[in-house]
């Protein structure tokens, strides 16, 4: 047996998995690590999540989903509260939306009243979970599903909070 087929033999099909492996990493999931308080409960500073890039743009988003945003040359991660075409508003910390009161199944700061906005198509309200510390839609605005780079449920790092945060 020539070198070459021993090498094909014993490191192609090592070859092989890291190639597919660097591909799901650049086309399906990606790393993503949470920087500051804005979500806090929910997920820490410098907790390392997996951002999926792709199953929202087939199954769509839905209300309190957690997202990553391009937010001024930077990622930001927030809740998606509003969907398009609806009105969001937040009284005495209750959620309404298009008038009537919504549950939020998550842990949150207070929440200062919000006027009510109607969320234009295409886009989506967002908000972080410690809502005293966070840059959202009560600041931005909707945000465009453009700016939405996906959707992010499992934190891996460090490994003590490893777990499906959604």
């Amino acid at each position: 047996m020539s070198k070459k087929e021993v090498f094909m033999r014993e490191y192609l099909p090592y070859i092989i998995i890291i190639i597919v492996v660097l591909l799901i990493k650049m086309f399906i999931v990606t790393p993503i690590r949470v920087n500051g308080p804005s979500m806090l409960d929910t997920l820490e500073d410098k907790d390392i999540m997996i951002l999926d890039e792709i199953s929202f743009k087939f199954n769509g988003l839905k209300r309190f989903d957690i997202v990553v945003v391009n937010y001024k040359n930077e990622k930001i991660i927030k809740r998606v509260i509003g969907l398009p075409g609806e009105t969001v508003e937040y009284r005495d910390n209750k959620l309404y939306i298009n008038g009537k009161v919504v549950e939020e199944d998550f842990s949150h700061e207070v929440t200062a009243d919000v006027d009510p906005i109607k969320i234009p198509k295409n886009c989506y309200y967002v908000m972080g979970d410690n809502r005293v510390n966070s840059t959202d839609s009560r600041i931005i605005g909707p945000v465009s599903i453009k700016d939405i780079r996906g959707t992010t449920k499992l934190t891996v790092f460090p490994f003590k909070r490893f777990g499906n945060k959604n």
